[in-house]
């Protein structure tokens, strides 16, 4: 807001434009980040094009940006009382936004500042007559990380209670209605006490009548707080369920790649899945557990009041139910921990077969995997069979216990009616068997929890042991964000895959400027992929230094970095969905005419267009109504939608068919215009026009030149060519040399 601007226009200066007021609103957080020393990238607000994006997307962009955010609904008193530490910032009712710098309490007044103004500007006063006509009260609040969130917090039993108990509110509403049902539980032995020894020893039809009313609102009462206990049990399971799974998909996508290369998808898909029984045990047998403990506050007094024999009998018998159930926690326990380790081998050869399956047929595997799924399957019912008879012994000598606390309590009781007589009453004896069911249910289940809960803590385990690894990055928000141009140096870099000793690379060294077309050549594991890995920023732990543009690789925010790549591989998945879907994925604000460019670069047009419905064509998981050649088109046009500075080619042209290749090659000039490009290939003829060849052998750079000079004077490349074309006439190199950019030793 300028100085000029009245009060009026000072709260409704953003543009009335959609495209104006957006902007204004993207400035705004800009600046209150700024503030905080993060700069954050608009790439990764994820709205699709012309659309105003919702509170929620604003605040997930923030939290990405490595700050803590929350949209909020305050009325102006309230503004009033913020203690402005940092921006506030103020959703506009026309999509733009005001900063809040200042409240003045005392004049009922607040300073804003217009985003688009230039910071020499004050900002402008405003009070809430006039703000209330532009503002409707949606405030985003922005500050500091201060503390581990939750979202970066390891996963634990403990993570998993803090999110049951966040719903504060709720449980403490549960926990109220299960007090009141504890106290209507006493209703039917009172009713049944009542009838015995009242209304059938006097013959009072009056006292019946009571009895009934009595017993009817009862009902009443206790159907409706049965129902909304059981509404709010299922409210607050389903959030709990939401927070879960988004938390621990969330924290599976941050897991680096190399992990997910030495991990088999079926023990990880078996022990991420173990989250849903930790959910089940927190939010089903444990809160159901811990509300009907809530009645034994109401029934335990009660029992000792109308026989406290009786109930010191129940409260033993429940005792040594418990003691029995802890002394078999441990050996079930182990037991079940070696059936689910048998049941994650299991599931792997499942979850193997069934992403081999065209491996499977082609080769007639079935024999082998059918007798591989056997074997597992003996193995784990073996060992379900060994838990089960474990398990089973607890009960066993639990029954006899809980025949004397249900069935035994009536001879006990009967004789302490003969024994001293007027001690037990018929009717108190029958009320007393009803309470103390109840009495003995929530203390057995507790001892029940307890051995449920070795299960469960199993199951942590194996959740942890996928969620907690080491993120790819630590702080996703971290690093710097420069513009790539797509010039690459590396000087001495050197790698070694994890349990290896030898160096897939060692000691390389080169450079290409920006807009260069560099091949990567060489035999099997001489390196080529590795550098395209590097350059992918899949791992960090090399030696030496690698620079984008001048800036060391390891210094370069990851996502920044890879929305700044295209990469094509050899395979290339593609989800299930339309042709135009695929192309345009992970970039919602696309439309189809970008989609047909990018096709078109990548030589895809002609086929889709043969397509039964072109663009809006349905891809099945698998992708089985394309041939190898034409999802390999649809993976470079994917890789070519947002126009990326580098786009890296490892091996993308091995599964075309020479007509489709030598379309993709002639199309190489036009992809790479304005981009650097790094195309590894064994085919050495579909590198004949990079600008740069850089030759590899064992880790280490032999040469690096054009195709005509790396004919004349590289005897490895020369070889490789030889053996490639001997059909065709070698080529007269031309005279006279290229200046070579880098060479190894």
């Amino acid at each position: 807001m300028s100085s000029t601007e009245t009060p009026d226009d000072a709260a409704a200066s953003a543009g009335s434009r959609p495209d104006q007021a957006l902007e204004a609103r993207l400035q705004a957080i800009e600046a209150a980040a700024r503030f905080h020393n993060v700069e954050l990238d608009r790439d990764e607000l994820r709205i699709p094009r012309g659309r105003m994006p919702e509170p929620a997307a604003l605040v997930a962009w923030v939290r990405d940006g490595g700050l803590w955010a929350r949209a909020v609904r305050m009325r102006f008193g309230q503004l009033l009382k913020v203690e402005v530490a940092s921006p506030v910032i103020l959703l506009l009712r026309d999509g733009s936004a005001a900063i809040l710098t200042t409240a003045d309490p005392a004049r009922n007044i607040v300073w804003l500042k217009d985003p688009r103004a230039p910071s020499s500007d004050p900002p402008v006063p405003v009070d809430e007559l006039r703000l209330s006509q532009v503002w409707g009260g949606e405030t985003l609040l922005i500050r500091a990380q201060r503390e581990i969130t939750d979202e970066n917090a390891p996963f634990s039993f403990l993570w998993v209670w803090g999110v049951v108990r966040k719903e504060s509110k709720l449980l403490r509403d549960m926990f109220l209605g299960s007090f009141a049902l504890a106290l209507l539980t006493l209703v039917p032995p009172i009713i049944v006490m009542t009838t015995l020894d009242r209304v059938l020893t006097y013959r009072s039809v009056s006292t019946l009548a009571l009895v009934g009313i009595f017993f009817a609102v009862a009902l009443l009462y206790e159907t409706i707080l049965n129902y909304t206990r059981r509404k709010i049990t299922y409210v607050v399971g389903a959030r709990v369920d939401a927070k879960i799974s988004l938390h621990v998909f969330k924290r599976m996508l941050r897991l680096p790649l190399d992990y997910f290369e030495r991990q088999q998808a079926g023990e990880i898909t078996y022990k991420v899945a173990q989250v849903n029984k930790i959910r089940d045990f927190m939010t089903g047998k444990m809160m159901s557990t811990m509300l009907d403990m809530v009645a034994l506050v109401v029934l335990i007094p009660v029992i000792f009041v109308l026989q406290p024999t009786l109930a010191w009998i129940t409260l033993v018998c429940a005792g040594l139910v418990a003691l029995i159930i802890m002394a078999y926690m441990g050996p079930v326990s182990r037991a079940i921990g070696r059936w689910i380790a048998a049941e994650t081998q299991k599931s792997s050869v499942l979850v193997e077969t069934l992403h081999g399956i065209r491996t499977v047929k082609s080769l007639a595997l079935e024999p082998q995997q059918r007798d591989l799924w056997d074997r597992r399957t003996a193995t784990s019912v073996q060992l379900k069979l060994e838990a089960s008879e474990i398990s089973n012994w607890p009960q066993t000598l639990a029954n006899p216990i809980e025949g004397v606390m249900s069935r035994g309590i009536v001879l006990i009781g009967a004789l302490l009616a003969i024994s001293s007589p007027g001690s037990v009453d018929p009717g108190t004896l029958i009320g007393f068997m009803m309470i103390s069911g109840r009495v003995a249910a929530p203390l057995i289940g507790l001892a029940r929890l307890m051995d449920d809960l070795q299960e469960v803590r199993l199951a942590v385990g194996f959740v942890q042991s996928v969620i907690n690894q080491p993120p790819e990055r630590a702080n996703p928000a971290a690093g710097l964000r420069p513009k790539i141009e797509g010039g690459l140096s590396f000087n001495a870099v050197s790698y070694t895959y994890p349990g290896t000793k030898t160096r897939a690379l060692d000691g390389v060294t080169f450079e290409v400027a920006p807009g260069t077309i560099l091949g990567l050549v060489g035999k099997s594991g001489s390196g080529k992929s590795t550098i395209a890995r590097l350059l992918q920023g899949i791992t960090r732990d090399y030696e030496g230094f690698l620079k984008l543009d001048g800036n060391d690789l390891r210094e370069v925010n990851l996502a920044h970095l890879r929305r700044n790549f295209g990469v094509v591989l050899q395979e290339n998945f593609l989800f299930r969905g339309t042709i135009r879907e695929n192309i345009i994925a992970g970039r919602p604000g696309l439309t189809l005419t970008d989609a047909v460019r990018a096709a078109r670069l990548a030589a895809a047009e002609e086929f889709i267009e043969r397509m039964p419905n072109g663009y809006e064509t349905w891809i099945e998981e698998g992708s089985p109504n394309l041939s190898g050649g034409q999802r390999q088109r649809l993976a470079i046009a994917r890789a070519l939608i947002h126009d990326p500075r580098l786009l890296i080619l490892d091996e993308a042209t091995s599964a075309l068919d020479p007509e489709s290749e030598s379309l993709v090659n002639a199309n190489l000039t036009r992809i790479g215009k304005g981009r650097t490009m790094v195309i590894v290939s064994h085919r050495l003829a579909s590198l004949t026009d990079c600008h740069q060849i850089l030759v590899l052998d064992r880790g280490k750079v032999l040469d690096m030149a054009p195709h005509p000079v790396l004919l004349e004077r590289c005897t490895v490349y020369r070889q490789l060519w030889l053996q490639q074309n001997r059909h065709l006439e070698t080529p007269t190199p031309p005279r006279g040399g290229v200046p070579v950019l880098a060479q190894g030793d």
